[in-house]
């Protein structure tokens, strides 16, 4: 059966709901699901937190009897297999839906087109399309299935004329209020934030989400702190130690200096932190989205390395001179070395400007 433009805005509005779930949902993916019967919502529902139910569950469960003979939309196709809970494939069978129809493939391989061939072989319709809405309100999770390495979002605060700090360090603070509370929207979403040592040392950051508005169910998700740590610098007092939630310090040397927590170590060939095995790392622990706010260094390796995904950057209406600390530690010699972005969007935020730009190597 053809697509149409009412079941285009049945899926849009299926991705919305998905929402729901978008700072719990980690690792699983974010899914919306409504069930709609002769016109009408009959049930809905989204994934919450991992161990919970799924969204057709949610959304079968408040459908009730109504599901018989209804339509499904999904913002994801539906699991087919067994996890912390039953394949959602066979609770739609057994509900007897009429119709399933998903906004996009599921990449994960335990499903990649099995829950739609479940459904099909038990007589029930269904459709998939794969929209861009569908696969942006879960570009980690894609990322990670398809490459083993979570999406790589690099947060930088700078002046028009792109500097991060004084020459002395001074960098508190260069943007306002505003664009603050919008990195802790960011920082709620994300699996991990990522940063370095210095870092660490010059600012003693907590890397916590405070916001109460990201508060759910009287609890707010803390993502993991990850420190790039190739000289085992970390203070056993640095704040980031001490929040709720974990730490992971990834290191290129010897472990007994670091302070008590989960240590790493990876080291390349310069003897620093192998950012490619700590990314894949990662990923092997789940993370979907890794929010990235570190110094001049470790962000000049991450866009050097081009392993990056997306950069959120806040602009302050500001000039800090050429003295100043630049955006990122890089050395480019020729114009056809430069790191290159496409800007996806551009927003007032305050009296700042965010710019969301994606790589043009790494476009999703």
């Amino acid at each position: 059966m053809a697509i149409t433009a009412v079941d285009l805005a049945y899926l849009d509005a299926a991705v919305q709901l998905a929402a729901g779930g978008l700072y719990t949902a980690t690792p699983n993916p974010r899914v919306g699901c409504l069930i709609v019967k002769n016109g009408v919502v009959v049930g809905r529902g989204f994934h919450l937190r991992t161990g919970g139910p799924h969204a057709e569950a949610a959304a079968l469960t408040a459908a009730g009897a109504a599901a018989a003979g209804a339509t499904a939309y999904e913002s994801l196709e539906p699991c087919a297999h067994h996890g912390r809970t039953p394949p959602c494939a066979d609770a739609l069978i057994a509900a007897g839906v009429a119709r399933v129809v998903s906004a996009h493939h599921d990449p994960d391989p335990r499903v990649a087109g099995k829950g739609l061939a479940r459904i099909r072989a038990a007589g029930i319709a269904s459709d998939v399309i794969d929209l861009d809405a569908a696969r942006a309100m879960n570009v980690g999770y894609f990322r990670r299935t398809e490459t083993g390495r979570p999406w790589v979002r690099v947060k930088l605060g700078a002046s028009l004329d792109g500097r991060t700090a004084m020459a002395s360090g001074e960098s508190q603070w260069i943007t306002g209020a505003a664009a603050r509370a919008d990195v802790q929207a960011f920082r709620a979403r994300s699996c991990a934030v990522l940063t370095g040592a210095g870092t660490v040392l010059a600012d003693d950051p907590r890397l916590t989400v405070r916001d109460p508005r990201y508060r759910v169910d009287g609890e707010i998700r803390q993502p993991l702190r990850v420190v790039a740590d190739s000289g085992c610098r970390t203070p056993a007092k640095a704040r980031l130690l001490g929040e709720p939630g974990k730490v992971l310090i990834a290191t290129a040397g010897p472990t007994g200096a670091l302070p008590p927590a989960d240590v790493i170590a990876l080291a390349d060939a310069a003897g620093r932190v192998d950012l490619d095995a700590l990314l894949l790392e990662l990923g092997r622990r789940g993370v979907n989205e890794l929010l990235v706010e570190a110094g001049p260094r470790l962000t000049g390796s991450i866009l050097q390395r081009a392993v990056w995904d997306e950069l959120l950057v806040y602009l302050a209406p500001r000039l800090l001179g050429s003295s100043a600390r630049p955006m990122a530690d890089m050395t480019l010699e020729r114009l056809s070395d430069s790191i290159d972005g496409h800007i996806v969007d551009v927003q007032p935020i305050g009296e700042d400007l965010r710019l969301r730009l994606q790589s043009k190597a790494r476009r999703h």
